[in-house]
């Protein structure tokens, strides 16, 4: 295996030379693990791009850097040591001067005269990566393909022009440098996904039958909203980006008391926000799925950094009790198939289920070699078409706590429901004359669904002596390291 740094500063590519590297890569059968390391959106800063590839799975971006790919100064300055033996580091000899002395032993330096070769310092970043492609040994055909597939909707102009500038870093490195000396050997040729933790569960959302999703952009959650911006329009999704994250909630219950399966998303700061919402979604038993995805805090805390903090604020979410499931997937498959399952469990129990991650698992690249699509199980829990029974109870108690549902319009089904508490017919209780008795049946009956929820989740995994001296206990993106 070996590993490359991609540096410079916002907006100098970073992520589509590193994405278009690690692409390549997948697509003639390595592993790859990418880490995109970015400093705040809005005010920009320095970044770098962690790329681990491998002949075997991969499953962090480990602490080595083998060839970098310095994009400024800043970034030479900061990694250049850190280079291991027999590795190299690529730069614009236009931009700055480097010099060996500045490196660690047995380091090849590879300046590229851009606006020599090129001349298009807009270019610097492909003939880069041609020179990489080319130190490292590996095919450059399929970055050239994956160079006309980016550029394609610019014209055949831009596009000539940057494999231009590919191949003459290709040529610059073969003439003037030696090959590295950490390489990959072989692939198996398996061409293989690349996608990361927000990407699969808005995938797993259009599998479940999804078809409301409301947000208002946070980092690390953003990218879930992108993703379905992008891709669930055409599949019958309706994205909402709303003001505020009480309006996304509150936006997304309404979509799943009319029957709609709807998702919300955000990261800590935004779920301090909806977290008396989701109490209303306890209060008034209706199926929806909120994700969560950890960023550093308290408060605005650190935007584009990992952390996972927020757990005890998942599983308290709003006063009192009520039910509610947390699932936290570890592994890029588990974000699909958690996903379905949230949907599954939201309906079947009515209740909110809240899908808890964090920026490692959510933004991180990392390929799989499939998910299987074929067989989807929708479980929509207890709906009713008609209702002839007498008199309709939509909170009816019942011995799993799990009440008849039915949608508006269904005939027959005419109900009230609030955020007080209520009796079995939705008639609030909270007035003048409080119904004591009332209230503990009420109460008791929406707790009873833990009892059947409980038996949903499978039972923890303890790998190594049952009676160690320490045990650690680990959820979420810990789980590769």
């Amino acid at each position: 295996e070996l590993t490359v740094w991609i540096g410079g500063a916002a907006g100098d590519g970073i992520a589509s030379a590193g994405e278009s590297f690690a692409k390549a890569c997948t697509r003639v059968g390595f592993h790859v693990f990418a880490y995109n390391s970015y400093q705040s959106v809005i005010r920009g800063g320095h970044v770098c791009m962690h790329i681990r590839v491998g002949q075997q799975a991969v499953q962090t971006h480990g602490g080595a850097c083998n060839y970098l790919v310095a994009l400024n100064q800043e970034t030479f300055k900061r990694y250049a040591k850190r280079v291991t033996p027999g590795g190299a580091v690529f730069y614009n000899t236009e931009k700055f001067q480097a010099s060996a002395e500045e490196l660690g032993g047995d380091v090849q330096l590879v300046g590229l005269p851009v606006m020599e070769l090129v001349g298009n310092q807009l270019m610097q970043n492909t003939s880069l990566m041609g020179a990489l492609l080319e130190v490292i040994g590996m095919d450059p055909s399929t970055m050239r393909n994956l160079i006309r597939e980016r550029f394609a909707k610019k014209g055949e102009a831009v596009v000539t022009s940057n494999v231009e500038a590919f191949d003459k870093g290709i040529e610059f490195a073969r003439t003037k440098h030696q090959a590295g000396g950490i390489r990959l050997g072989p692939s198996d040729g398996k061409r293989r996904l690349l996608g990361s933790g927000n990407t699969l569960i808005g995938f797993g959302a259009l599998a479940a039958g999804c078809k409301f999703y409301a947000a208002y952009p946070m980092t690390p959650a953003s990218s879930l909203l992108h993703w379905l911006a992008k891709y669930g329009p055409e599949h019958g999704v309706l994205v909402k980006q709303a003001e505020d994250e009480i309006a996304v909630l509150n936006m997304a219950i309404g979509a799943g008391h009319a029957g709609v399966r709807a998702m919300c998303g955000t990261a800590g700061g935004g779920f301090s926000l909806m977290t008396e919402a989701i109490g209303e979604a306890g209060m008034t038993e209706t199926p929806v799925v909120i994700v969560e995805v950890q960023r550093g805090g308290p408060s605005t805390g650190l935007p584009t950094k990992t952390e996972q903090a927020d757990l005890f604020q998942v599983l308290g979410a709003s006063q009192g009790e009520y039910p509610k499931a947390v699932l936290a997937p570890r592994t890029l498959p588990e974000w699909f198939t958690m996903t379905i399952e949230a949907f599954n469990l939201a309906e079947k129990y009515q209740c909110p289920v809240i899908i808890v991650s964090d920026l490692y698992l959510a933004e991180r690249n990392e390929t799989l070699d499939g998910l299987d699509i074929t067989n989807i199980p929708i479980e929509r829990g207890e709906l009713v078409t008609a209702w002839a029974n007498g008199p309709y109870q939509r909170f009816l108690d019942t011995p799993t706590g799990v009440s008849p549902r039915a949608l508006p319009g269904t005939p027959g089904t005419v109900y009230v429901t609030a955020t007080d508490e209520h009796d079995e017919d939705g008639v609030l209780i909270s007035d003048v004359f409080t119904n004591p008795p009332m209230r503990a049946k009420m109460m008791a009956k929406r707790m009873r669904k833990v009892e059947h929820l409980l038996k949903e989740f499978p039972e923890p995994k303890l790998e190594g002596p049952a009676k160690a001296d320490l045990t650690l206990v680990g959820w979420g993106s810990t789980y590769g390291v």
